[in-house]
């Protein structure tokens, strides 16, 4: 990818992120971190609700269809690692439930909010 191509990348992932915790902050969610990283992974975003310790893979593409084609196994795992790195640092975190969600940005529409994306490996389904 080119200089311009990555630049152009970063900035409509900034602004799908952007509209993610708007939409997340109008459902009642209290972001607690963004762009959360850690030597063992990093995260998009970083939630409260309802007792529950939400981690959200944010994906701006042009459809929905590539948004939610692009939130991939490896992603996946990177994103668990960084959950508990995430627990580790914060010890009033480390007993609560843990959920892994998804936010899909298209232009022109609604962020679409997909709880429970999918579950990290060793968990209950």
């Amino acid at each position: 990818m080119s200089g311009g191509a990555r630049r152009a990348a970063l900035a409509r992932g900034r602004a799908g992120e952007g509209r993610a915790v708007l939409w997340l902050r109008l459902k009642g969610y209290r972001i607690l971190a963004r762009d959360w990283r850690s030597p063992v992974g990093e995260v998009d975003i970083v939630a409260w609700r309802s007792g529950t310790l939400v981690l959200i893979e944010v994906k701006a593409r042009p459809t929905l269809a590539e948004a939610a084609a692009d939130v991939r196994p490896r992603q996946r795992a990177r994103i668990a690692r960084a959950a508990e790195a995430f627990r580790q640092r914060r010890p009033g975190l480390a007993a609560a439930p843990v959920r892994f969600d998804a936010v899909l940005v298209v232009p022109g529409r609604r962020p679409r909010h997909i709880v429970d994306a999918w579950r990290s490996a060793g968990e209950p389904a």
